[in-house]
């Protein structure tokens, strides 16, 4: 992992990832976006973690996206993958993820917040998805997730005009959990993360899964795997630490089994 470009440290059961390119609003090179796809995999390996953070360096930027001027230098025609980094990144990570978002998200930054399960975000920062004002089409999943997580409407109105969208907006629209000042994203998305760090790992996993799975599914088999997989973390040693727990009115000790 590039150290210099992608901060990476663990705060307990928090991994907090820092994207550290100030100078050029944390703009993603290749290699960057490489690091945190093996970065999201360690983490989704880690027993001992339960909550990854994700937040660009500075107060400017959370992520401008893609670095333009290296995809020019590289040929921004090549063909790539159809199931690459970009599209990995988060997409098949099994814990929370938590975005701190302390500036502007652009392009592949938005991308990159689309990836993720909870956002915090600075009053003064915006998104936006401008490729097609630049002649380009995102390709990083927002054709995918953003229908999913705001009306169509209003996810093809971001997608066609490319135009900025302001964090009350994005809160509106519900692409936000809460918008604060800036200097309290930090600790309110750590605070996010250290509250759901307590609870069960498996039931973590659990829930993310159950969510995926019976996104785009009818009611009957939505219900069907809803069901198999909380009968799964029924049998786990963490729900019965759980109960047990709540019977005994003391914290619960999750073991992750």
């Amino acid at each position: 992992m590039n150290s210099r470009e992608i901060l990476c440290e663990k705060d307990g059961p928090v991994v907090v990832v820092t994207l550290n390119r100030p100078e050029v609003h944390n703009a993603l090179s290749t290699a960057m976006i490489h690091d945190l796809v093996a970065i999201a995999e360690e983490y989704d390996r880690d027993e001992s973690a339960r909550a990854l953070l994700i937040t660009g360096a500075g107060d400017r930027a959370f992520c401008a996206g893609r670095d333009l001027r290296l995809g020019h230098e590289r040929g921004i025609g090549e063909r790539h993958d159809a199931y690459g980094p970009e599209q990995r990144l988060f997409s098949e990570v099994g814990k929370p993820i938590i975005a701190a978002v302390n500036g502007a998200a652009i392009g592949g930054g938005a991308e990159v917040l689309l990836g993720t399960d909870l956002r915090v975000m600075s009053e003064r920062a915006v998104i936006a998805l401008p490729e097609a004002t630049l002649g380009l089409v995102p390709y990083g999943g927002a054709h995918v997730r953003l229908p999913q997580q705001i009306p169509w409407a209003h996810a093809m109105e971001m997608l066609l005009t490319g135009r900025r969208y302001s964090a009350q907006e994005a809160f509106r629209l519900g692409l936000v959990n809460c918008v604060v000042p800036p200097e309290e994203v930090r600790d309110r998305a750590m605070g996010l993360a250290a509250r759901i760090a307590q609870n069960a790992p498996v039931a973590l996993r659990k829930i993310k899964e159950a969510v995926r799975a019976a996104y785009n599914l009818s009611f009957r088999d939505a219900f069907h795997v809803e069901w198999q997989i909380a009968t799964e973390a029924l049998a786990t040693q963490d729900a019965q630490e759980g109960v047990a727990a709540f019977l005994e009115k003391r914290e619960p000790v999750f073991r992750g089994r």
